[in-house]
């Protein structure tokens, strides 16, 4: 078996500062090479993700790496020891062409390898954002095998790697909560159509995207939900399974920081692959990174999942559709200020526009909301962390129904999470807000349930919070006299070491 990497640098674009080894925050894609190298010398991650979904690469990042690096990958070889992992775009959201592009720099990176004395190819598996259906996967890894199979003298593609890996991506909460049908099927399938099942399976839960949809603490739930079924369904179908993670540094967005490693590796039991932000890795100081990261390259491995049941399930698919839909019905009704807002935060990276998750129909038109860590970034910096929203409101329905306990007993550090967003809290803010759309009186109820039922007083603590409170006044008062906040709201996310 090959070895299954604990630690994922990805391109997420969170990082309000300046990473250590650039001279801007700003990461273009010609600087993302020299990135990848330095995740795995300098701070030993084990994977680096090559993002080819809505944003712009080098598509000779293979070419580049192996000749630039040659050394230092003669000894830590791509595909063997370190893992440069393609994300795919998804044919069923991006034009054809660009998945194309991919499939064909993965099958030639095979023999580029081989040609410099490599005996393993350097890419040969790639995450399918957006996964939906089994068939999807199956789809994907037939193309591949069509395009290696074609057979001419210029080309040689039988010369490459036969099969590819599909990681599967699953990211909105009911996508994740029964996943584990959706992996059964692929593997019937796949045996169906390649006489075997496959070696593994890397499902991935996202943690960004089902929290801008659906909030919170239902994302949470739905994640403890299918790391159960995960393990059932390894035990049912013969297949190992190494579930990953997408984790953002704050709670919204997966809470994995530096600052937080303890809890995190106790929360994500049964989790095998952490993904290492940008906010992660350069929003904090390089030793406090390089620690973190050793820490959870040792331990994480060493952590089961919870195994629930079938009650337990029962109670979890009772109690999240109350916060779905507190947190949906006021996230709606405030996205023309998010939006807004949105529209000032500092770009980290080159991207296309990206087609968005959260659109559901109401009537008539759908709403459009920004990616979710700008989303993130511009509630941050209206002073109304996103954790709080739809949440207060939820646990007070949990509680009317005798599920309040199963909330906390399955998400661990959920008193943890709110306190850690509540630090950012502005209920002066809150309060002008709520004055001008009564919508934002629907947040302050959520704030009243969370100090009531969790028994916690929301708001700053330390002298780096009350800076952070009195950017966030100046936002809004800057905001509602149409001036420039782009600096304003930098500023905020260096003070919480995250921009969004």
């Amino acid at each position: 078996m090959r070895k299954i990497p604990t630690t994922m640098a990805t391109q997420h674009p969170d990082n309000a500062g300046k990473p250590y080894w650039h001279t801007r925050p700003f990461i273009s894609s010609s600087a993302e090479l020299k990135e990848s190298y330095l995740c795995f010398s300098d701070l030993s991650i084990d994977e680096y993700n090559w993002d080819w979904e809505g944003k712009f690469v080098d598509e000779a990042v293979v070419d580049r790496l192996l000749h630039e690096y040659y050394p230092y990958f003669r000894k830590n070889p791509l595909g063997r020891e370190k893992f440069l992992t393609f994300r795919f775009p998804n044919p069923r959201v991006e034009k054809q062409f660009r998945l194309a592009r991919a499939l064909m720099v993965a099958i030639t990176s095979s023999q580029l390898s081989r040609s410099l004395g490599f005996d393993r190819p350097p890419i040969f598996e790639a995450i399918l954002p957006l996964t939906e259906t089994a068939e999807e996967i199956i789809d994907i890894q037939e193309a591949y095998r069509l395009l290696v199979g074609i057979e001419h003298r210029l080309l040689k593609m039988n010369e490459s790697l036969s099969h590819m890996e599909i990681i599967p991506l699953f990211e909105q909460v009911s996508t994740i909560m029964y996943s584990d049908e959706l992996l059964a099927k692929y593997i019937d399938l796949h045996l169906k159509k390649f006489k075997k099942k496959p070696a593994y399976i890397r499902p991935y839960c996202a943690r960004s995207d089902p929290a801008l949809n659906s909030g919170l603490v239902p994302t949470i739930l739905a994640l403890k939900v299918a790391l159960s079924k995960y393990r059932k369904l390894e035990e049912a179908k013969g297949v190992p399974l190494y579930p990953m993670l997408g984790t953002g540094s704050l709670p919204f967005r997966g809470g994995l920081s530096p600052a937080n490693v303890g809890n995190s590796l106790k929360e994500y039991a049964g989790v095998d692959t952490l993904t290492i932000q940008s906010a992660f890795r350069y929003d904090y100081p390089k030793k406090e990174v390089v620690a973190a990261i050793k820490k959870i390259n040792a331990e994480l491995p060493e952590n089961r999942a919870a195994q629930l049941t079938s009650f337990e399930v029962r109670e979890v698919e009772e109690v999240i559709p109350g916060f779905i839909k507190n947190y949906r019905t006021t996230v709606e009704n405030i996205a023309g200020i998010i939006n807004a807002v949105s529209g000032h935060v500092s770009k980290r990276r080159e991207r296309m526009q990206h087609i968005g998750l959260f659109g559901y129909s109401r009537g008539v038109g759908k709403v459009q909301l920004p990616r979710a860590i700008t989303f993130t970034a511009a509630l941050y910096s209206l002073g109304v962390p996103p954790e709080l929203i739809g949440t207060g409101r939820g646990l007070a329905e949990a509680k009317k129904k005798g599920l309040l306990n199963s909330v906390r007993r399955h998400y661990l550090f959920l008193k943890e999470d709110l306190q850690q967003a509540g630090f950012y809290l502005n209920k002066k803010n809150l309060e002008i807000l709520a004055g001008r759309s009564n919508y934002w009186q629907e947040v302050e109820e959520d704030i009243r349930q969370i100090e009531k039922i969790m028994e916690l007083e929301l708001g700053p603590e330390t002298g780096e919070h009350r800076k952070h409170l009195l950017i966030t006044e100046k936002i809004l008062d800057k905001y509602y006299r149409n001036q420039n906040i782009s600096q304003l709201i930098t500023l905020g996310g260096l003070l919480r070491r995250s921009l969004g």
